[in-house]
């Protein structure tokens, strides 16, 4: 990850008197309508003024979303010194990804770490953080129970998330998902069914930085 020292050092005016220094998030997703839909909401949602916040639009399996932040990462880097420009360089890299049943998962996390690319993973899939802000699931569950139990919190829900019904239960999905890390890590079993990492991501840009 990378330290918030450069940030810190970067100057306030580089190319302007009016561009002020912000953190710079990008975002990579597996899911092409869910998860970037909910990011591009959320950023919008929290209006933090002293982060930004992009959601790329290429989209994959665990391994294709950190190859393509690595790829978009090392690009905003080229940028950054060819244009004499520290604000070019992305803060903070993430991918967004679900366990499910990806066989190259653990390739991807290697990855992910030799790169400093930060992993938001759930397990078994992004719908268990939606769901987590209506109900605690302590539970191992599927992909199609936490789909078919998260409709009939959201009736309307079809690989699209209605932030504004959401959004009350930021909170409790917080609290939800740090209780759930934190009792996969009481038993040794760090990333299991049911845990999910996206509250440390949301957290990041709620807060305009890294948490």
């Amino acid at each position: 990850m990378v330290s918030r020292r450069r940030h810190d050092e970067r100057p306030i005016r580089r190319r302007g008197p009016t561009r002020e220094p912000k953190r710079r998030i990008l975002i990579v997703c597996e899911g092409e309508k869910t998860e970037r839909g909910y990011f591009k909401d959320f950023q919008r949602e929290v209006r933090n003024p002293g982060v930004h916040v992009e959601v790329a639009s290429e989209t994959g399996e665990p391994l294709q979303v950190v190859e393509i932040a690595v790829r978009l990462k090392k690009k905003a880097e080229g940028e950054a010194r060819s244009q004499h420009d520290d604000n070019l360089r992305w803060d903070d890299v993430w991918g967004v990804v679900d366990v499910d049943e990806h066989a190259k998962l653990d390739e991807a996390q290697q990855l992910a770490l030799k790169n400093d690319i930060d992993l938001a993973i759930s397990n078994p899939c992004f719908e268990l953080w939606a769901l987590l802000h209506f109900q605690k699931q302590r539970a191992h569950v599927e992909r199609g129970k936490a789909q078919a139990v998260l409709r009939r919190h959201l009736p309307g829900y079809d690989k699209g998330l209605d932030l504004p019904k959401l959004h009350p239960g930021y909170g409790n999905a917080v609290r939800r998902a740090q209780a759930l890390d934190a009792e996969a890590q009481r038993q040794a079993a760090p990333g299991r069914n049911p845990t999910t990492g996206v509250y440390r991501l949301t957290e990041s840009i709620r807060q305009g930085g890294s948490p």
